[in-house]
């Protein structure tokens, strides 16, 4: 871990940051390391992440999708606790504060989709994945505005294209 530390301390861009992102990540995933080791890891990964992706809406929309599923597999097998890495609440609002339209806004495009000018299509689509995530997030978030706005967006997302 401290090699794959110091060579990204070193690194602003480049395919070596999803190599160590990956290999980090499948640390992550080994049960038979400590809670710490592996969030550890987790950290590594989203640094590496971070860096990796450009500036473009699909490669920031990659980078948040990644980010998102790590993030939630963290809170649902390793317990959330108070580092915004790791609470569903931030999460959450990371989450909602990526989207750019309102459920209802994308629901109603999502219905004629295949008439949509292809960027819009491509909107529609990076919804879709940047909320992936929420059906497995919402079960760690207390009842609140935020929880009900990932439920609309839940509901949504089997509409999208």
């Amino acid at each position: 871990m401290e090699s794959l530390e110091a060579r990204l301390a070193g690194l602003q861009r480049g395919p070596e940051l999803e190599r160590i992102r990956t290999v980090a990540q499948a640390h992550v995933y080994r049960s038979a390391q400590s809670r710490e080791s592996r969030l550890r890891w987790a950290k590594l990964c989203l640094a590496a992440n971070r860096r990796f992706h450009g500036d473009g809406l699909w490669e920031r929309a990659r980078m948040r999708c990644q980010e998102f599923a790590l993030r939630t597999w963290v809170i649902e097998h390793l317990g959330a606790d108070a580092d915004p890495d790791w609470n569903p609440e931030a999460l959450a609002n990371d989450t909602l504060t990526a989207l750019v339209l309102e459920p209802c806004r994308a629901k109603r495009l999502a219905a004629g989709w295949r008439d949509l000018p292809i960027e819009q299509i491509g909107e529609l689509r990076r919804h879709k994945n940047l909320t992936a995530h929420i059906g497995r997030l919402m079960p760690s978030l207390p009842p609140g505005p935020n929880r009900d706005r990932l439920a609309s967006w839940a509901s949504v997302r089997p509409h999208l294209p």
